[in-house]
């Protein structure tokens, strides 16, 4: 069993016990109740990159990365410094996070939302959308073809915009065949945690120029991001080294203006 497979497995045990506690129909109620999805497809087309910004205590590889007591701080932090989304994680075994954190900084910023988990169900796309993100994360490996397209569809009609994650040539072409919109190249490998910033401009290639490419993981700073730019990336999405920065404002702009020289934090 792979790195994925255990996240996976620890992942349908919470969600089993969250499932008995809040019903489905509660959680729709709850999205009738709160403004409509934001949409993020036209910005992240915009000149530049743009950066979804990740609050991100900890993670499979490295262990815990930073002590982040109040999520909703670092994340208008990031808005201040010109990200164009926040990235909450939300799995609690690897990645030390919660939906309280989502409900922290949906209540601090207005820019989109991405809740990053392992999406397997039905439930929690609700759920994600109920907590008032815009953004979900649906993993290719983790999915068969009939599941991946069953939850990009239910993610659209509840009005998220689905993040489809690949990782190999296989899962690239799966993610275009689905019709993604929003394709995001994970430079890891979730089943060995194994890192190659080249694998962006492998999967790059594979990607419709029409489609939105985020490149994922393994991105230190400003020249990695210049890289990936060059190499088509729209979007670069940027965790650990944001929460280790030390001043992650100045460092989302330092990111943002590498793609580009002129662009400034609003």
């Amino acid at each position: 069993m792979g790195v994925l497979d255990e996240i996976i497995a620890a992942v349908r045990v919470d969600l089993a016990a969250r499932e008995r506690t809040v019903r489905l129909s509660d959680l729709r109620a709850r999205i009738d109740a709160i403004p409509p999805a934001r949409p993020v497809l036209d910005e992240f087309r915009g000149p530049g990159v743009s950066v979804i910004a990740e609050v991100k205590r900890a993670s499979p590889s490295k262990g815990a990365l930073a002590t982040i007591e109040r999520p909703a701080d670092l994340a208008a932090e990031y808005q201040a410094g010109g990200a164009s989304a926040i990235s909450v994680l939300t799995e609690r075994h690897r990645f030390s996070g919660s939906l309280d954190d989502l409900d922290a900084v949906r209540e601090r910023v207005d820019l989109a939302i991405l809740r990053k988990d392992f999406m397997v169900t039905e439930y929690q796309l609700v759920e994600t959308r109920a907590h008032g993100a815009d953004l979900c994360l649906l993993i290719v490996a983790a999915l068969n073809d009939t599941s991946l397209r069953t939850l990009y569809r239910t993610a659209l009609d509840l009005g998220l915009t689905p993040l489809v994650e690949v990782h190999t040539p296989d899962e690239t072409r799966r993610a275009v065949d689905l019709g993604a919109e929003l394709i995001g190249v994970n430079n890891r490998n979730l089943q060995t945690l194994d890192v190659s910033i080249d694998r962006f401009g492998v999967m790059a290639e594979l990607i419709p120029d029409t489609t939105v490419k985020v490149a994922e993981s393994g991105l230190r700073g400003p020249e990695d991001v210049a890289l990936v730019h060059s190499q088509g990336a729209n979007v670069v999405l940027v965790g650990e080294a944001l929460v280790r920065h030390g001043d992650p404002r100045s460092a989302v702009e330092a990111m943002r203006a590498a793609a580009h020289p002129r662009v400034q934090a609003s």
